[in-house]
């Protein structure tokens, strides 16, 4: 797949005349549990040509590719990503820190190095507070609960800990995040739902697990 995935980014490159500064894997791969028919989540940046922004008239800033049942491809022009780096947007954050990297150039490393001045632990506490609240309302409240959902909800709030203790941005890794944030009393029944979910389809369902009392242990 990795084969793959280079190919459709050079592909991007040729047919939108751009260049591809950072391309990496998002989501359940980059997040560390990834089930055995998980799709790829590719992000990218990428910079046009200097007569592209001279242009009078704008030029879309986003490229995606048509969702398949394994690839989902899609990024960010260089402008946007710098408008959303001076709003700290969190998923930016997070592509500069995927442990996944499919291609890569002298820039990311000189945008590391600035991101830190932009990391607003409001905005991402926000950001993460809400995917928690909007996955637990929607999904874990049921009698049968898709595994995955679950992470949907622990992982923000463990990003929120680590926010609120470290004040910087939270790691791509569960794993890291698990073992910093978590506490002590939920990690078996956690570590245990983590391996149903790296070894079980993505749409399989489990019945509400409530040893994990999600709503009294991240206070939703």
């Amino acid at each position: 797949m990795e084969k793959i995935i280079k190919e459709k980014l050079r592909e991007i490159e040729k047919q939108e005349n751009v260049r591809i500064l950072l391309a990496v894997e998002s989501g359940s791969r980059a997040w560390g549990f990834a089930s055995p028919d998980s799709d790829y989540d590719v992000r990218f940046i990428y910079v046009r040509q200097k007569e592209d922004y001279l242009k009078l008239e704008s030029v879309r800033d986003v490229i995606e590719l048509p969702i398949d049942d394994m690839l989902d491809i899609n990024g960010w022009d260089l402008q946007k990503t710098l408008r959303l780096l001076y709003k700290s947007n969190p998923t930016l954050f997070e592509w500069f820190s995927s442990p996944i990297i499919y291609m890569e150039t002298e820039f990311a490393d000189q945008f590391r190095r600035v991101m830190s001045n932009y990391f607003s632990s409001k905005r991402s506490l926000y950001h993460y507070i809400s995917m928690a609240e909007g996955n637990y309302r929607e999904y874990l409240k049921r009698d049968m609960v898709r595994a995955k959902k679950y992470f949907y909800v622990l992982r923000p709030v463990l990003a929120c800990r680590w926010i609120l203790e470290k004040g910087t941005p939270a790691p791509m890794l569960f794993s890291e995040l698990m073992d910093a944030q978590l506490p002590s009393k939920l990690y078996r029944d956690v570590n245990m739902l983590l391996e149903l979910k790296i070894n079980s389809p993505e749409i399989r369902e489990i019945p509400r697990v409530d040893k994990i009392k999600v709503s009294q242990s991240v206070g939703l």
